[in-house]
């Protein structure tokens, strides 16, 4: 399942080609794909102008002339395929080439009026398309963005405070803060020395006041990489998101701990039925 770097990586290379522009004409090529997509899809985002292109935890937001707010999520096999005008293939996010001809899962196809083209390809159909106004019930409740202002240390530990539950479990919970997912709490918990299966209640101040700038280092640099390449994952240019050659734990059991001076060797445990890849030497 993409996380927050994937996710952004995506937008980033689909702002480009939406930003301030329009849709000439929607196909929506089924009824569904991980629930019912919205009644008349095609006609409500036929002659939008899409305003800014904004990520919301995991998910993309488009801003339509019409006062809508288009909302995608790439599921666990979802795919955005580019065409940029004149009809050379391109990819941006998640994306493979995209060579004109329509492929078996293409699901979802957006015309631009500048004559490029925005394919949402989903085998698997665990992805998401849905229009709204207003407020969704997928973005009620989430916690605030790893990179704004509203995440800071006092927030992480008021929300940490007496749970009696393991603090990967907390990272991952989307109320704390958005967007972080399996991969990179592992990777988060590594650098800052705190085993996963660790009460986060339990946590120090000085522990919590690790997390927060780890956090964002760990994220800013997955973004910078293009996001991690799992399976056919690609970024806007083409070329994989290799953010995953610098994991030190996720992935990679048995291997030596790269903290120096640790000696230790990678372990995995199953928490929730999620791997948890940690050091048990260095993580305490």
């Amino acid at each position: 399942m993409p996380e927050l770097p994937e996710v952004e990586t995506v937008r980033r290379g689909l702002a480009p080609l939406m930003e301030g522009a329009t849709i000439a004409r929607a196909e929506v090529r089924r009824p569904d794909l991980r629930w019912p997509l919205p009644p008349r899809m095609a006609e409500r985002l036929t002659g939008q102008r899409v305003g800014a292109l904004r990520r919301r935890s995991k998910y993309i937001l488009a801003d339509l002339s019409g006062g809508e707010v288009l909302l995608i999520h790439l599921g666990m096999s979802g795919r955005v395929l580019v065409a940029p005008p004149g009809g050379a293939s391109a990819m941006a996010g998640d994306f493979v080439h995209d060579t004109g001809a329509a492929e078996k899962h293409d699901h979802i196809v957006l015309h631009m009026e500048s004559g490029a083209r925005i394919t949402f390809n989903d085998p698997r159909r665990f992805g998401m398309w849905d229009l709204f106004a207003g407020t969704h019930p997928l973005l009620e409740g989430l916690g605030p963005e790893p990179f704004g202002n509203g995440f800071s240390e006092s927030w992480l530990a008021a929300r940490l405070a007496g749970r009696r539950t393991p603090i990967k479990a907390a990272l991952l919970d989307q109320g704390n803060v958005a967007g972080l997912g399996n991969i990179y709490v592992c990777e988060v918990l590594h650098r800052a020395g705190i085993h996963p299966a660790r009460l986060a209640g339990d946590l120090t101040a000085a522990e919590v006041a690790r997390l927060v700038p780890l956090i964002r280092e760990v994220l800013a640099e997955a973004i910078e990489a293009g996001g991690s390449s799992l399976r056919d994952y690609r970024q806007a240019d083409g070329e994989l998101g290799y953010f995953q050659h610098a994991f030190r734990v996720y992935g990679r059991e048995g291997a030596a701990c790269v903290t120096p001076g640790c000696g230790g060797r990678v372990a995995r445990i199953v928490q929730s039925g999620r791997s948890s890849f940690h050091c048990p030497d260095c993580q305490r």
